[in-house]
């Protein structure tokens, strides 16, 4: 309500009031007056004079009435303002409100877009994996594809490893073995000769049909996929018989008495062992052990440290051997120096001996006869050769010395 208004609107009905006031006061003094004057003369008059007194009256309290409206309205027109005047911060603060609410209105339409994006994205991620996986699982329905698809698995995870084709692996390896002819996918080499076999072919039919059942499922479809699961422990069961007959460490020569039965999935080895959890002693009877692409990564990659491990012993082994060998071939180097010091100083003494004989013979000659008459021979004076004082270092250390 503007304010303003209202007050203009008070003061009118104020002027009005005091103006009809004035009126019935001045109506009343003339009444009054002419009362006076003709209540004596007419009876009638009289009556109606008393009449109007009433009417006075009555007008009277009808504007004291309306004097106090008036003063009530302005009264609450001025609570009103103060009013006003308090909600201003509340006003202020819910225009503020307000605000934040449209900036967050705002803000959640854009984020509802942008999840809507983000779903639309995720159907259609969902709907591409959904492809791909109807597309695998097709693939996977025949038999070579699957065995395909284990030994790649296999490769991947050896590769990973850190173990080297040829060197460290071979795969479709032919065994004789005790019970005939057989090819493993892969064969395992370790330090000191030894092999290890592994089969990476696995049944994966019942599995797959059960996988496209949720677990959620109920009535009919719940025991269907239970049906599947466990024809699917009852293969992978058969796939252990067949391997355990196989005997493939017969034909190894130093290898462990067991093969791996690698699962390339978790879940196909997981699902089978929920079924049936006594499915891996079952295996250890029959020597096969079973893995998943986990347990069997860190079988390799153990057998990946070992390999190391002989590689650092034998460099170390190689590192004595050449250290002994240099070690003979230097004590035999130092019997020849040792020789050849001591020829050296027989040389030397050799030497000696001569010169003491020419200074002590052959030049006490040859002075004689060129002091006969030396111009006439013309030889100058012949320099007397010095003798060698130094003699061959002896070699002191143990290793250098003969003894």
């Amino acid at each position: 309500m503007d304010t303003g208004l209202i007050a203009s609107g008070t003061a009118i009905w104020a002027g009005v009031s005091a103006l009809l006031l004035g009126l019935i006061i001045g109506a009343g003094f003339g009444i009054r007056y002419q009362k006076r004057k003709l209540v004596g003369s007419d009876p009638e008059l009289g009556s109606k004079l008393a009449g109007l007194e009433a009417t006075e009256k009555e007008l009277r309290t009808q504007l004291l009435k309306a004097d106090q409206a008036s003063a009530i309205q302005a009264n609450q027109q001025d609570q009103e303002n103060k009013v006003l005047v308090q909600l201003g911060p509340v006003k202020q603060q819910l225009q503020q409100m307000q605000d934040v609410v449209q900036r967050l209105e705002k803000e959640r339409t854009e984020q509802f877009s942008s999840i809507s994006e983000q779903l639309r994205t995720a159907v259609e991620t969902d709907e591409n994996l959904r492809k791909q996986t109807q597309q695998l699982s097709q693939a996977l329905s025949s038999n070579s594809l699957r065995g395909v698809w284990g030994e790649t698995q296999l490769r991947k995870l050896v590769e990973l490893a850190g173990l080297i084709k040829h060197a460290d692996f071979s795969e479709q390896a032919t065994i004789t073995t005790d019970t005939g002819m057989g090819r493993a996918d892969m064969v395992i080499n370790l330090p000191g000769g030894k092999s290890l076999a592994i089969d990476s072919k696995v049944p994966f039919s019942a599995y797959q049909e059960a996988s496209a059942i949720s677990e959620l499922a109920t009535g009919e479809e719940a025991s269907r996929r239970d049906r599947l699961i466990k024809d699917h422990v009852a293969a992978v069961r058969k796939h252990i018989d067949d391997l355990g007959s196989k005997a493939y460490w017969t034909g190894l020569g130093s290898s462990p008495d067991f093969v791996i039965c690698f699962l390339p999935s978790e879940s196909l080895l997981s699902a089978a062992l929920d079924s049936d959890p006594a499915l891996m002693e079952y295996a250890f009877k029959k020597n096969v052990a079973l893995s998943s692409p986990v347990s069997l990564f860190s079988v390799l990659k153990t057998i990946n440290y070992i390999w190391r491990q002989n590689a650092d012993e034998s460099q170390v082994r190689s590192m004595i051997k050449l250290g002994r060998e240099l070690y003979e071939r230097v004590g035999k180097l130092a019997t020849l120096t040792s020789d050849l010091g001591n020829k050296l100083t027989s040389t030397v003494k050799s030497y000696n001996a001569f010169v003491s004989s020419l200074e002590s013979r052959m030049l006490v000659t040859a002075r004689k006869l060129n002091d006969l008459d030396e111009n006439e021979l013309g030889i100058d004076s012949i320099d007397e050769p010095k003798q060698i004082e130094e003699s061959p270092t002896a070699m002191t250390s143990k290793e250098l010395s003969e003894d």
